[in-house]
């Protein structure tokens, strides 16, 4: 396969980070965020309590593919990212089929957490899959 090659999926997802393309992605979960509240009851008012909210925590995006060319793209960003920790901003984007964007979002502060390389296993047809986890500080729609 080469970096070329469109899956036979729906929807992919095209990661670039600070301008380098890593390529595309068959699956990308984890694009969200949870807001903790903290509830303040107001003295004289007993039908409710205040929701005040206090800190955004960004969910872990995790992103697979087949093995590709591509691969090799994420081996070196890996190698860059442990010479040289900074946390870089990226953009996902949704693809179809015809490389036609179907949404994007600015990713702020990304930083790997795993990278899974493929399993190779003869006795199984099943292509091989690898599977990147990346922190960040926030999105954007773009």
């Amino acid at each position: 396969m080469s970096s070329t090659d469109i899956f036979a999926s729906s929807v992919f997802f095209r990661l670039a980070i600070a301008g380098n393309d890593l390529g595309r992605f068959h699956t990308c979960s984890g694009l969200g965020a949870q807001v903790e509240v903290e509830q303040f009851a107001e003295g004289g008012n007993n039908s409710f309590s205040w929701q005040l909210p206090t800190r955004i925590t960004w969910t872990n995006i995790t992103l697979t593919r087949p093995v590709t060319g591509d691969t090799t793209k994420i081996a070196k960003w890996l190698s860059d990212t442990m010479r040289k920790a900074e946390r870089k901003n990226g953009e996902i984007v949704a693809l179809k089929p015809n490389l036609t964007p179907i949404a994007r979002w600015q990713v702020i502060g990304i930083v790997p957490v795993s990278w899974q390389g493929p399993s190779f296993d003869p006795s199984n047809s099943q292509a091989a899959i690898e599977t990147l986890e990346i922190a960040h500080e926030g999105l954007q729609p773009s």
